[in-house]
This record gives C-alpha cells, structure tokens and sequence, in this order.
C-alpha cells in the first residue's frame, strides 16, 4: 500500500505472512490462566501457537522446543508481586543452553530486571513487556503484543532473508493477521461492535471487537478474562486442505444431515486445493463447506450461554464472548469475494440459524457485508500513519452491505 507524503513519493507500506505465518511458543506457569493468556496473546497478535511449555523448563523440553521452530518466544508466569521461580528459572535455562530466537518477557513485573539480566546474560535476543496476567482476573495483552510485533520485525522479517531488498524490511510493518485485527478495530470505531469471519483454504480465523457489559462478567466461567479485541484461529476449518474436518465439524455440530457426497468434495479438495468448483453442485459443495466452517468458527469464538442449577436455585453461565449485538458482521474469503453476492448472503445468513435455542453467543441482528476488496489490510496499515486516510478505506467494506 502506497501512502502519499507530499513530497513527490509515495511511501510504501506492507504486511507479510513471514514465510509461513508467525510461530510462537509460550513457556509459562503450570497455571491454566498462563497457558490460556498465551495463546490468546499469540493469535491477537497475528500468530500461531507451535507449543506451550508449562511448569518451567528443562534440557528435555528446550529440545522439544527447538524442534517445533518457533519465530517467536512468549515467555509468563506469575502475578505482579506473585511467584517469579518459574519465569526466571525458564530465562535462565534459555541462557543456558543458548537460545537464539527472540524471547518476549511479559510475566511477573518484579522479576523483570532479573529476566532481563539472565536472558541478556546468555545472549538471548529478547524484549520485556509489561505483565499479560498482573493479578488475578485482569488480562493485559496489548504491551506483549507491541513486544512482539518488535521482535517479529526485527528477527523475523530481518532474519528470514525473505528479501535481498532493506527497502522490504522497511515497508513492512507487521504480521498480516495483526494488521487485520488492527482493521477491525478502525472499523469498531466507525461502527460499534464488529466481528469478521475469515473463510481460508487451511482456517478459519474470526476477529471480534467489542464494548464489553461489565455486568456480565459474574456470567463468565473462562480461566483468563475477556478482552474487546479478539482473534481466533481454527485449524481444522478450513475450505481446501482442511476441507476433510469441516465435515466431521458439521456432523457432530448438527449442520450436516447427509455426509456421503459432501466427504467425497471435501476430500478432492483437501487432495487438489488448487481445484475450482466445475460445475453446479460442486458449487453447491464449496457453499456447504464455507457455511459450516464460518458456523463452527464463530460459535467456538463467542461462547455459549446455559441455565444451570445449584443449591442456590436457577443460575445462568456463560463460557467465551457474546457477541449477540454486534453492529456489523463482516465476511471475508475467496468463497464470499468471487462468488455471486446471493452465495454470500446464503452463507453469512446463515451463521445464526439455531443459535438462540442452543444458547450461541452469536450475533444475531448484525448488518452484513463483505469485505469484496480485502482492505481490512489495508486500513490496520494506514492507521498508525494516516488515521484519517485508515477510516476512509474502511467505510468501503461497510458500504458494500
């Protein structure tokens, strides 16, 4: 994306997927909420998730770890003030035994400048970012995903020699999917509450941003917090070479009566993911596959809601996101941009159907559009440089409802 200074030459501006997407591992506490703090740290920042190391590291796992070749190192543990053993017992056994990627410190505050002195002790290329956990109930994400975004530029992009070119280096600015989310969030700005529903060959990724009802956080039962800006990725959904469990997804999710034909599409699919649908019932195929991976990826993104009963009588639970009033529902994928807009509104018309009586989280009285051009992109790059110029690209997708 070309933005123009006014000096007679555009400065260019890109995003870049890093020659297969962002691996990041987590290394935290034997905790859950660490666990779990991670992985959503890691997906809102454009990542994927290659391992989580819990309860410290030793010679064994440091292996274990090399071998998933992760870009990126997210390293947690503890509360600010709380237990540091684990964090810096993790940073010392990463000098050790010399780890040379890039190690982003975002656990207990107080150990930070002994972290930072055992990891740059050993030579550890890292960064240290504000605690994604600091007490109990409070998920803090946005200081690791900046810390992250830093090394992937740095390391990643600068490491990977995916160009000969500096000026590269120069124009890109983050990971694809981080820079989508930060679209999403520009288009929440203009439009309240906004989910986007990616339909891909291998995932389905959603992005949410929302204004969340405090009164609605004694309903929740998750380990960590809900934040407003989110991001999942679902790996078994996708329309090509994850096209085989989106069936298995549907069958068990009650969306797929009928499975025989429906595997057989699938798994051409998933053997030639280059192959485009010949003729009306193989459209008809790519149609039920995106409508069950964009269902399945959106309620596992939202949550669900069910009555329960305890000593205390009739008590409502919630479990993920409610996003029953988002504003706007974007589609996005090959499947919604070059079919008919009549395959669009099939498909996103029916990621409601059924929700309110099982309890879905999902929005229900969304204004709904595609994004035909892909901009999203495109705006999450303008809106550090040129907010004004950021907006004005992201009122085209909610202009083609």
């Amino acid at each position: 994306m070309a933005v123009d200074r006014g000096v007679g030459r555009a400065e260019v501006l890109a995003c870049s997927s890093a020659g297969g997407g962002l691996r990041i591992a987590v290394v935290g506490n034997e905790e859950l909420v660490t666990a779990e703090a991670g992985r959503r740290v890691a997906l809102s920042s454009g990542g994927r998730v290659v391992a989580v190391v819990s309860g410290g590291l030793t010679a064994g796992s440091v292996k274990a770890l090399r071998a998933e070749k992760p870009d990126v190192v997210l390293l947690l543990g503890g509360t600010d003030g709380g237990n540091s053993a684990v964090l810096t017992g993790a940073a010392g056994v990463l000098a050790k035994y010399k780890w040379r990627k890039p190690v982003v410190a975002a656990g207990n505050i107080e150990a930070r400048d002994e972290v930072a002195g055992l990891l740059d002790g050993g030579g550890v290329p890292s960064v240290l970012a504000d605690n994604v956990v600091p007490e109990i109930g409070v998920f803090a994400p946005d200081s690791a995903r900046a810390a992250i975004r830093e090394m992937f530029l740095a390391h990643v992009i600068g490491g990977k020699n995916l160009s000969k070119d500096p000026a590269f280096a120069r124009m890109v600015r983050a990971a694809t999917p981080d820079v989508v989310l930060r679209g999403v969030e520009v288009l929440a700005g203009l439009h309240g509450d906004v989910a986007v529903v990616d339909i891909g060959g291998a995932t389905t990724d959603v992005h949410s941003v929302i204004e969340l009802d405090p009164e609605d956080a004694n309903l929740g039962r998750e380990v960590v917090a809900t934040h407003p800006v989110t991001r999942t990725v679902e790996g078994d959904l996708g329309m090509r070479w994850s096209a085989v469990p989106v069936v298995a997804a549907g069958v068990e999710a009650g969306l797929v009566d009928e499975v025989t034909e429906l595997s057989a599409a699938a798994r051409r699919r998933h053997d030639d993911p280059a192959y485009l649908p010949d003729s009306t019932a193989e459209a008809s195929y790519d149609e039920q596959l995106a409508t069950v991976a964009a269902t399945v990826a959106l309620r596992r993104h939202a949550g669900r809601q069910r009555v329960v009963f305890g000593p205390g009588g009739r008590v409502i639970e919630r479990s993920g996101k409610d996003l029953r009033e988002v504003d706007l529902l974007v589609g996005s994928g090959g499947v919604l941009r070059h079919n008919g807009p009549e395959v669009a509104e099939r498909i996103l018309g029916a990621l409601g159907a059924g929700a309110q009586e099982e309890g879905w989280l999902v929005p229900t009285t969304a204004r709904v559009c595609v994004d035909k051009d892909y901009v999203l992109a495109g705006v999450g790059l303008l809106a550090e440089v040129d907010p004004v110029a950021a907006e004005g690209l992201a009122r085209r997708v909610s202009a083609e409802s």
